[in-house]
């Protein structure tokens, strides 16, 4: 599960991404690495019930209302990666300001702009 769970994170999230939030595992944060891995990334991510798109989509609001920029981030590139348009996002995030109020809102726009700039920027 682990390999797999590997594999599906660097395809969403890019090489890049996994290898720095990897780098610095040690005693203390290495079981959460792997838990990410195996269960996050391999048993969910990788069950083949909904398509990644789906789960993006799903994620994308599910942080948004949790305010977790660092992983709406992260997840703004996965989306991406996965085939939501700039478009697509915007019509999440707006549901995420009605439903689970105007500041989540407000801030994971401002979150998904950032990553936006980033990527036009980066790459």
């Amino acid at each position: 599960m682990h390999e797999k769970g590997m594999a599906v994170r660097r395809a969403v999230l890019g090489n890049a991404y996994v290898d720095n939030a990897t780098k610095n595992a040690d005693a203390f944060s290495q079981p959460l690495q792997d838990l990410l891995n195996e269960y996050c990334w391999g048993a969910v991510w990788g069950r083949e019930g909904l398509s990644r798109r789906t789960r993006s989509m799903l994620n994308l609001a599910m942080i948004a209302v949790l305010n977790r920029p660092h992983e709406l981030k992260a997840h703004v590139r996965g989306a991406l990666t996965n085939g939501l348009t700039k478009a697509e996002i915007s019509e999440i995030l707006l549901q995420v300001a009605v439903y689970a109020g105007m500041p989540a809102g407000v801030d994971a726009f401002r979150v998904a702009r950032e990553t936006f700039a980033e990527i036009e920027k980066n790459g």
